[in-house]
C-alpha cells in the first residue's frame, strides 16, 4: 500500500502530523494571481507589487497611512443609529446594526478624526465598506457634517475618503436627507475658504457620488476604483446597449473630466501634502480677510 502514503526519499508524513500554514501569512492578488507575503503586501500599503491592484482597505488602514505616527483624535466615536422607521427585512434593523458592530468593531460606516499629516493639520472622514456596504444613513451624514463643522471652525483642511454602496435602505428618506445636509455643510466650508479634498476609492456609488464625493475643491481617486451612481448592470439594462470598456473606472471618469487626477496609494500622503501646501496661501489670506472684517 505504498501508493497510499507519500513516501519520498525515506520521508513518511502521516496525516495527523501534517503542518497547516496559518491563515493570514500570504496574499494572492485577485487580478493577476501573484502571491506575496502579507508583510510585503502591507509594506506596499495593500497594493500588488506586480499589477498595482489596490485592495480595499478600511479607515484604520487609511488613518495609519495618512496621520503622522498614526496619532489622531477621533471625533464623535460613539454616535450610533436609531431605528426611526422600525424597519424589518430579514431581521429588525437594530439587530442588523448590533450584529455588524460586533463583527466589525465599528459603530457605523464612517469614522472621523483630526491630526497631523506631514506635519500639517488635517481633518479626515473615512468610510468603511465592511459596515453594511458603507451605506449612508443618518449617522454617516451627521458625523461628516460635524467633521466639516470642526474643520471650518478651526480652519483645518478637510479630506473625505468615500467608499460606499450608496444610501442605506433601512433609513429610507432619512438617508436621502444626508445628501442635502452634507452638501450644505460643504458650501459653508467653501464660503469660509477652507480646502476640501475628496478621495474616491473602490467603490464610490449611489447617493454618496451624487453628493459630497463629487463636491471637492479637488476630486481625486485611487487607480481602478469603481465610481458611478447606478451600477453598470442596471445602466446596461436601462439603455439596452453594451457599455464602453472600463466603464465607471476611475481612469474612465478621469478621461471624461470628472476627476482632477488619480493617485497611487503609496504616493497619497505626499501628494496631499503638496496639494495642501499649494492651497495654504489662499487659506491664510482668507483667514486674514475674515479677521479684518470682524474688526
Amino acid at each position: 500500500m505504498s501508493w497510499f502514503k507519500r513516501v519520498e526519499k525515506g520521508i513518511v508524513t502521516p496525516t495527523e502530523e501534517k503542518k497547516e500554514t496559518p491563515d493570514g501569512l500570504w496574499y494572492k492578488c485577485p487580478e493577476c494571481k501573484t502571491v506575496a507575503t502579507m508583510a510585503e503586501h502591507k509594506r506596499l500599503l495593500y497594493t500588488c507589487a506586480n499589477c498595482n491592484h489596490h485592495d480595499r482597505i478600511n479607515s484604520a488602514e487609511y488613518f495609519e497611512v495618512l496621520f503622522d505616527d498614526n496619532q489622531f483624535t477621533e471625533l464623535d466615536a460613539d454616535l450610533t443609529s436609531g431605528d426611526p422607521l422600525h424597519f424589518v427585512d430579514t431581521k429588525p434593523y437594530p439587530q442588523r446594526v448590533a450584529a455588524t458592530e460586533r463583527a466589525t468593531g465599528l459603530h457605523d460606516a464612517v469614522r472621523t478624526a483630526y491630526g497631523r499629516s506631514q506635519g500639517a493639520e488635517l481633518v479626515i472622514a473615512c468610510m468603511d465598506f465592511k459596515f453594511i456596504g458603507g451605506s449612508m444613513g443618518s449617522v454617516v451624514g451627521e458625523k461628516i457634517a460635524r467633521a466639516i463643522d470642526y474643520a471650518r471652525q478651526h480652519r483645518i483642511p478637510f479630506l473625505m475618503i468615500s467608499k460606499s454602496g450608496g444610501a442605506r435602505m433601512m433609513e429610507a428618506g432619512y438617508s436621502l436627507m444626508q445628501m442635502a445636509k452634507t452638501s450644505a455643510k460643504l458650501a459653508l466650508l467653501s464660503e469660509a475658504g477652507v480646502p476640501y479634498i475628496s478621495l474616491l476609492t473602490d467603490p464610490t456609488t449611489g447617493g454618496v457620488t451624487a453628493s459630497f464625493a463629487m463636491l471637492g475643491d479637488f476630486n481625486i481617486a485611487e487607480p481602478g476604483a469603481l465610481i458611478g451612481f447606478a451600477g453598470p448592470r442596471v445602466i446596461k439594462e436601462t439603455i439596452g446597449k453594451d457599455l464602453p470598456k472600463d466603464f465607471q473606472s476611475s481612469e474612465f471618469v478621469l478621461e471624461h473630466g470628472f476627476l482632477d487626477f488619480i493617485v497611487d496609494r503609496k504616493d497619497l500622503k505626499q501628494k496631499l501634502a503638496d496639494l495642501l501646501h499649494l492651497l495654504r496661501p489662499a487659506v491664510v489670506a482668507e483667514a486674514a480677510t475674515v479677521t479684518a472684517a470682524r474688526r
